[in-house]
């Protein structure tokens, strides 16, 4: 009963939910025992645009909350007794004109049934303080999260408390447990991403289509939102699109309110779209890079064919067991060997990594871990080792071994940024690798990714995106129709 939206839309079960929480209380229990003890998870917080009543969108589940419980509610709270494994879920209660304005009020029963918890209680001021008080609570486990790349955190949970309540607050151990759990994902999870990112590909595949020179970016863009949602069902966007053409499509991330994919599109651009949309709440990332008017240029094919190498040896070689610092130097690696022979660059590969002339044309990381969050949870525990200081490492998300059921990114590129380009030159330890007169043919060129989200098996690994057309030879004959 958890979700779906008809049609074609792919059903989500609550059992995946279910899993999840029982996947919490089983690493809980491996702890040293104490009496009493409860998980307490906040959802998020229904917002409107500043000084209106209105929401620039429908209200969005906070990712903790979210895998443990399953509910879109918000201003939700969810208990977990961590001796029975027991889930409780507080929905807000909601005033008797809720059903004039928003809709039918639903009873505790139904939300029972629809999230398959063990009890609802409606949140009163003090409804959660006296379950935990009935029940015998002396411990409680709260979430408190740090993001290491967005520098944020997540503050533990809040809720009214009676004077005599005073139980042991741990902010400390529920943190890299559910994290890492979210890591690795169960059957159901796998399920609802690779629906995720099938419309990501159709959408992609439909804007491939559609575009012309003389469109506008935002109108490739719509179209992506268009068919995401009218084909797919997905409501929300996993991030904001990155819909650059020509010199544009070296800006990382591009499509921010400053640069709002506004540009014409010229015949001959290079387009580099990263546009993905999330289904319930579970989100997909992909990147197609090609030229607008459906024709390689012989340049366009020299660096476009070093970024899809350097894609495709990285998951050739992405195993369980290798780091993924590793598979970022093989992708950097690989590419500067393109450029190389595209008469960019010359001299000694292993020469040129070690003095990071990849990290001038790859800055960013090679990937990152993809699930209920685009940059999801996790990249930093486990075995994970201290992110890397030198150029282009310094940029990783994740520094662990892979491991099966991890889902992860596989986003080499190849970018002409200025800026980069005239800090190499003027280093003595990088200059000399560049050939200056064919570096300059490249000036305003902007910049190519090619961008898949893989699952890591033992057996090979899993391209949830495959269904794209890659090579050039592919690309052409798509868009020919």
């Amino acid at each position: 009963m958890s979700f779906d939206l008809g049609g074609n839309t792919h059903h989500v079960p609550a059992k995946l939910f279910v899993d999840n929480r029982r996947r919490l209380v089983a690493e809980l229990q491996k702890l040293p025992p104490k009496a009493g003890t409860f998980v307490v998870l906040q959802g998020g917080v229904g917002r409107h645009r500043y000084n209106t009543d209105s929401e620039d969108l429908p209200f969005r589940q906070e990712s903790y909350f979210f895998w443990a419980f399953g509910a879109h509610e918000s201003d939700a709270f969810g208990v977990i007794d961590v001796a029975t494994g027991k889930s409780v879920f507080f929905p807000p209660r909601l005033p008797p004109d809720f059903a004039i304005w928003e809709g039918k009020i639903r009873d505790e029963a139904w939300l029972k049934a629809k999230y398959e918890v063990d009890e609802v209680i409606f949140n009163d001021k003090y409804a959660i303080n006296d379950y935990l008080t009935s029940h015998g609570a002396k411990n409680l486990y709260l979430l408190k999260a740090e993001n290491t790349d967005s520098g944020n955190t997540l503050v533990p949970a809040s809720f009214p408390k009676r004077d005599h309540f005073n139980p042991s607050i741990d902010t400390a151990t529920l943190y890299p447990v559910i994290a890492n759990l979210r890591v690795f994902k169960t059957d159901l999870e796998l399920d609802v991403l690779r629906y995720a990112v099938k419309i990501a590909c159709e959408a992609h595949k439909d804007v491939m289509k559609s575009i012309r020179p003389n469109m506008f970016e935002y109108q490739c863009e719509s179209l992506f939102r268009h068919h995401s949602y009218y084909h797919g069902g997905c409501r929300h966007l996993a991030y904001t699109c990155v819909a650059a053409t020509g010199c544009n499509s070296s800006i990382l991330h591009y499509g921010h309110a400053n640069a709002p994919n506004s540009k014409l599109i010229k015949d001959g651009d290079m387009c580099m779209y990263d546009m993905g949309p999330e289904y319930n709440c579970y989100a997909s990332d992909v990147t197609c890079s090609f030229p607008a008017n459906g024709k390689f240029t012989e340049n366009q094919k020299l660096v476009y064919n070093a970024v899809l190498k350097a894609n495709r040896e990285v998951f050739k070689a992405a195993k369980p067991g290798v780091r993924w610092i590793d598979m970022h130097l093989l992708a950097e690696k690989v590419l500067l060997e393109g450029l190389k022979g595209a008469g960019i660059l010359k001299g000694d590969v292993d020469a040129m990594v070690k003095a990071r002339i990849g990290a001038v044309f790859l800055p960013h990381g090679l990937g990152h871990l993809m699930g209920l969050d685009v940059h999801d949870v996790g990249g930093f525990l486990g075995d994970a080792v201290p992110r890397p200081s030198e150029a282009g490492l310094s940029s990783l998300r994740t520094t662990r071994t892979l491991q099966e059921r991890m889902c992860i990114t596989i986003e080499p590129g190849c970018y002409f940024i200025d800026i980069l380009l005239d800090r190499a030159l003027a280093d003595p330890k990088q200059k000399d690798f560049f050939i200056v007169e064919r570096l300059n043919e490249f000036r305003g060129f902007g910049g190519i990714r090619i961008e898949d989200d893989i699952v890591v098996w033992e057996k090979g690994n899993e391209n949830m995106s495959q269904n794209l057309p890659r090579t050039v030879e592919e690309i052409e004959e798509f868009m020919k129709h």
